[in-house]
């Protein structure tokens, strides 16, 4: 099912952030995509790094199936992707990674619609793939805010978890009432939910004391492909430092920006991740209809 609009990538041969430098909204990054080139910099690093230990052929024998890829938590398909429509882009991008046998991701976002609009979406896949649940990632919002939303996802999700980050996400600043959670509010949220709690957007010490005050089930490392204003730097370099780290403190570590290829995922597997999040490639696929592509790269 092709996407109706023009894609603002550029379709660049190598997607590396270095030919949509700066394009907000659309699909580059801030800093002129600085963290969207070191993330995708960051995993060839870490290969040459196994290299002079001697353990890239490790890296090589790891065995990636589909389960342990998910599709990223994509929104704003108007400002950020270039559909005509919202509703254009949600059942054939999460429709497509189901094709594919990917895990499940959806977005939150304002307004309200784009989160109702990937419940939708899955609502209309299980009609093909009966009891096909996501992982769920919700915004901060004030907690009375955040508990609507997750009694909303409760029948779709197969995780629930907290955009931590997201609050300082500059496309939806002046947008909507979101705040920097702390641990007690993480805690409180963890109990109500009954599915597995995720902590998305892991990308600095704080996050990791974050990760070990709440014990979530799974920390999710993440600057959101570098369109969030952090501190400088690439998540595969973050993993490589911090996933023993994490794993005291939370059942998995999952992680996202810059996964390019099958070896990409490999070598993020190696360096500790259970789950490996893509999403402008497979943006790129579903828009253009090339699921072969997909299937070439990454599996």
């Amino acid at each position: 099912m092709a996407i109706n609009g023009r894609l603002k990538c550029r379709s660049c041969r190598i997607c590396n952030g270095k030919g949509c430098a700066g394009q907000l909204p659309g699909m580059g990054g801030v800093f002129d995509s600085r963290n969207f080139q070191l993330n995708c910099e960051s995993w060839k690093k870490l290969r040459e790094s196994a290299e002079a230990g001697g353990s890239d052929r490790s890296i090589h024998k790891i065995e990636i199936s589909p389960s342990r890829l998910r599709c990223g938590p994509v929104t704003g398909a108007v400002e950020n992707i270039g559909c005509e429509n919202e509703r254009d882009f949600y059942y054939p991008y999460l429709s497509f990674a189901d094709s594919l046998g990917f895990g499940l991701c959806v977005g939150d976002g304002c307004p309200d619609e784009k989160l109702e609009l990937g419940i939708e979406a899955l609502r209309k896949i299980n009609q093909t793939s009966p009891g096909r649940k996501a992982a769920f990632f919700l915004k901060p919002y004030p907690d009375p805010v955040l508990e609507r939303r997750i009694e909303m996802v409760l029948p779709y999700a197969e995780y629930i978890g907290i955009d931590i980050d997201s609050y300082n996400i500059v496309t939806m600043r002046n947008l909507v009432n979101l705040e920097k959670k702390t641990a007690a509010q993480l805690r409180s949220l963890k109990k109500r939910i009954p599915v597995p709690f995720v902590i998305k957007g892991v990308f600095t010490e704080e996050d990791v004391e974050l990760v070990r005050n709440v014990m979530p089930d799974v920390a999710y490392i993440s600057n959101h492909g570098g369109r969030v204003e952090t501190r400088i730097g690439g998540t595969g370099e973050f993993l490589a430092g911090y996933s023993a780290e994490l794993r005291k403190f939370s059942g998995s570590v999952w992680v996202d920006g810059g996964i390019r290829s099958r070896l990409d995922a490999q070598t993020a597997v190696f360096y500790g991740a259970e789950q490996v999040i893509i999403a402008r490639p497979l943006i790129r696929s579903a828009f253009y209809g090339t699921p072969d592509k997909i299937r070439r790269k990454f599996l």
